[in-house]
């Protein structure tokens, strides 16, 4: 580990107080290293004692890890969410001290959150420590991009605050957490399970198929969920461990919130963006693996083939087209998708890729593009409200963006499928299905079974 230049972060932090003329201003205070690396788990486990309210990220491809701990900076917004965290965000970077002379993604400011799926349902208790939209700016960042490893420090320093107590005191904090720790052995067991009755479920999806049938709507996505309770309490950075072992080519993550976490393993990317260069993909249409390569190239041809599936993949395909037209020029798409086989699942895959427009951000995307027709339906209005009036569940952050941006306008979301939202010893998962005028009650049914397996896998099931 490089050691940090106390006297560097000291100057910086003195520097930043001068600046405060009264005992009630605020200023966040950025400072950047590289150091020769670090685990990015046993960073997230190290933070149990020391803070609370971590975060994890690793992008699908494993290029880019983020461990948050603590908090430096919150941005929260019940109403006109985007529009009230973009302007937090822009107003703190405006006024921040940043030192980081290395710019890459993920590192410096940067802040990772997310959003509820819709703001307008009914929020019930299960969600309750979870805004609509919330971000956080951690006090400690630990950035793996590529092969080499970084540690931001963000602080919020006050007027009568003292640089170099501030210093020391967050150098033994960084010299706990970038020490070794080994992540605990989960050895979770489900004692109980509880769902909405089936039947129940399937009368809900025959009641979409007759609103399809009717022609007001082209397909609505319906969700379930499914309670556990475990026989302790589930340790998340095991879960977290257990997610990269068996769900290679995922977007990993962990949300923390006091005693509640938001955990998940999805393959759908919403978008990313990197120095205004977009990327988006249409995840929709979805199939079992086989048990045999010949078994599995079968299914993947027959998915290929398959209308239903096809016809979901499109109104993904043509609704990211309309989205991002008016945000980006250069949008390129390919005619027909291809097959994308994950660990559990294969699903039709359509890559979109864009430059972004001087003055636009992420956030601007993400709220054109939020919900998917893969996660909301189609048209966009007609099918939540179709939702909201029968689906009998605060879907909360599920299906819904989470992911991160930085003060070099990098960032990148993905929608929060494949996810569970863990409370002690207790645990919601959640699964949905695109519904289409032929859907069939029963396979739908059994398409949430499926796609529950990844979380139930690693939760004792």
């Amino acid at each position: 580990m490089i050691e940090i230049k106390e006297d560097q972060l000291a100057s910086l932090l003195k520097e930043a107080i001068g600046q405060l003329q009264t005992d009630n201003d605020r200023k966040l205070v950025s400072f950047t290293k590289k150091i020769t690396s670090a685990d990015p788990l046993q960073f997230f486990e190290a933070a149990k004692h020391i803070r609370e309210n971590r975060v994890f990220w690793t992008s699908s491809s494993q290029m880019l890890w983020l461990t948050g701990v603590g908090s430096a900076f919150e941005m929260g917004a019940d109403e006109s969410r985007f529009e009230v965290i973009e302007a937090a965000w822009n107003k703190m970077l405006n006024e921040a001290y940043i030192h980081n002379p290395y710019e890459v993604p993920g590192t410096g400011i940067v802040s990772l959150g997310g959003l509820s799926f819709d703001p307008i349902n009914t929020q019930t208790e299960l969600w309750k420590k979870f805004r609509p939209g919330q971000f956080r700016v951690p006090e400690f960042l630990l950035t793996k991009y590529d092969s080499s490893y970084y540690l931001t420090i963000n602080i919020c320093v006050r007027k009568n605050d003292h640089a170099r107590q501030l210093t020391e005191e967050l150098s033994q904090i960084e010299q706990k957490l970038l020490a070794e720790h080994a992540i605990p052995n989960n050895g979770l067991h489900i004692q109980n399970e509880s769902e909405m009755d089936p039947e129940k479920w399937m009368s809900i999806v025959r009641r979409a198929t007759e609103e399809i049938r009717k022609q007001s709507v082209e397909k609505i996505v319906l969700a379930r969920e499914l309670r556990l309770t475990f026989n302790r309490q589930a340790e998340i950075s095991s879960i977290l461990n257990n997610l990269l072992k068996t769900q290679p080519n995922s977007y990993i993550f962990a949300y923390e919130i006091g005693e509640d976490c938001f955990v998940g393993a999805t393959p759908e990317r919403l978008v990313k963006v990197k120095k205004n260069k977009l990327l988006s993909t249409c995840l929709a249409g979805t199939a079992p693996r086989g048990k045999t390569k010949e078994e599995d190239m079968k299914i993947g041809e027959a998915l290929l083939n398959d209308e239903k599936n096809r016809q979901e993949h499109d109104f993904v395909v043509q609704m990211i087209k309309h989205a991002i037209k008016d945000y980006c020029t250069e949008v390129a798409i390919p005619d027909v998708p291809v097959v994308r086989p994950f660990k559990n699942l294969q699903h039709l895959y359509t890559p979109v890729t864009a430059q972004l427009k001087e003055g636009f951000t992420i956030l601007d995307i993400v709220k054109q593009l939020h919900p998917t027709p893969a996660l909301g339906g189609s048209p966009k209005a007609e099918s939540l409200a179709f939702i909201r009036q029968h689906e009998l569940l605060d879907r909360g952050w599920y299906g819904a963006p989470i992911g991160w941006m930085d003060s070099y306008n990098n960032g990148e979301f993905a929608v929060a499928i494949r996810s569970a939202l863990i409370q002690k010893n207790e645990a919601s998962l959640f699964a949905g299905c695109g519904v289409v005028k032929d859907s069939d009650p029963q396979s739908e049914y059994e398409e949430t079974k499926i796609k529950l397996l990844p979380m139930l896998t690693v939760l004792g099931g």
